[in-house]
């Protein structure tokens, strides 16, 4: 799997391609600024000034929004990055995420590969000869432990394990979620006990594991995918949506502390919101809107997550872009918020996601092979 080239993503013709477009032209003050030039020291522009008056304060009002654009942009990632800059050796790092085997994070476990980064895999599944079909050139980078995320005594054992035989995590990936798709009354304590195991509490868990490493070196980083269900709760996902909502308040205390209690400025933060991916969990789920959110190829999330990480940097990641608008729904009166949240109950009738484990109340039966990816 190689990184996606093409003019179009791979949801094709969309919004987030038009603001790409309008962030590239209008909002660019690189392009908006020599026009202004033009109209201001030249007599053409200055006679279509004239001329043209509304354009003109139009053509200003735009350089002056793409200018306060920029500057935020670039004061968010400094303060993001707590004004320290750090180097990343991709030959050395070790990165470690949780739910890799399969859907997005097999796709980030793949894209790392081909960039020859070492990959340490926690997850309660088998990794698939299909999933695997592009890795077994680099099986010995890739290393998949048998983990049970959600439970403090497994993932201590696991701990041990990738430390002696592979060394320690410089990057960890939250990745691994569970979906059940019932409502509040249908859902069994199981059903909500594994949600929040898996999706809220797995990041406290894993983070609290090797974030000490990174503390000690101030290096490292913490991504946790979060979701477009942390901003918007819809009909039959209550509880996922708590769970992730709970996400996304742990990558924000976790940025906090790094800076104001562990005095580690050089340990980065990125959290993900991914909306609807095309993915066996997410089978049978129904964004609507398909232009403005797009339906997401795994791929397309992964590439987005693994250039966030490349960069060595703090972020967000919103995929598709277009969700960045959700959030402010919360802002929204009640009149409009509530009747967006009610839409949402068509969007689980007929979900039928795959689950890794039908049986949430089944006991994790651990595999001791811990041995690279096989090739064969």
């Amino acid at each position: 799997m190689t990184m996606h080239r093409g003019i179009l993503p791979r949801e094709g013709l969309c919004a987030d391609v038009l603001l790409k477009l309008i962030r590239r032209t209008v909002l660019n003050p690189n392009l908006v600024l020599p026009l202004l030039l033009l109209a201001r020291f030249t007599k053409r522009g200055r006679d279509l000034s004239i001329l043209h008056p509304k354009a003109a304060r139009r053509l200003k009002l735009l350089f002056y929004v793409a200018v306060a654009r920029g500057v935020s942009g670039w004061l968010s990632d400094k303060v993001r990055n707590n004004w320290v800059d750090d180097k990343y050796d991709w030959s050395r790092e070790i990165v470690l995420i949780t739910g890799g085997a399969a859907g997005i994070g097999a796709s980030i476990v793949k894209l790392l590969d081909e960039l020859r980064v070492t990959v340490v895999v926690l997850d309660v599944q088998r990794m698939t000869f299909a999933a695997w079909l592009m890795t077994f050139a680099a099986a010995s980078r890739v290393h998949h432990f048998y983990c049970d995320v959600g439970s403090p005594e497994n993932l201590a054992a696991a701990a041990g394990k990738i430390t002696s035989q592979v060394g320690h995590p410089t990057v960890v990936i939250n990745n691994a979620g569970v979906v059940r798709g019932k409502t509040i009354l249908d859902a069994t304590p199981e059903d909500v006990r594994v949600t929040f195991d898996v999706n809220a509490l797995a990041p406290f868990w894993v983070t609290k594991t090797f974030l000490p490493h990174m503390i000690a070196q101030n290096h490292g980083m913490v991504v946790t995918v979060a979701s477009f269900a942390s901003w918007v709760t819809v009909p039959d996902s209550v509880d996922y949506a708590a769970s992730k909502a709970a996400a996304m308040s742990f990558h924000e205390g976790l940025s906090a502390e790094l800076k104001t209690r562990y005095k580690a400025p050089k340990v980065r933060t990125v959290v993900v919101h991914p909306g609807a991916t095309k993915t066996p969990l997410l089978a049978g789920f129904s964004q609507g809107a398909a232009f403005i959110l797009p339906p997401q190829a795994p791929e397309s999330v992964a590439e987005a997550v693994v250039k966030q990480i490349l960069s060595g940097r703090s972020g967000q990641v919103i995929m598709p872009e277009a969700g960045g608008m959700l959030p402010a729904l919360r802002a929204y009166p009640d009149w409009h918020s509530f009747r967006i949240r009610s839409r949402g109950r068509l969007s689980m009738l007929d979900y039928k996601g795959r689950q890794a484990s039908e049986d949430p109340a089944a006991p994790f039966e651990s595999n001791d092979s811990t041995s690279p990816v096989p090739t064969a």
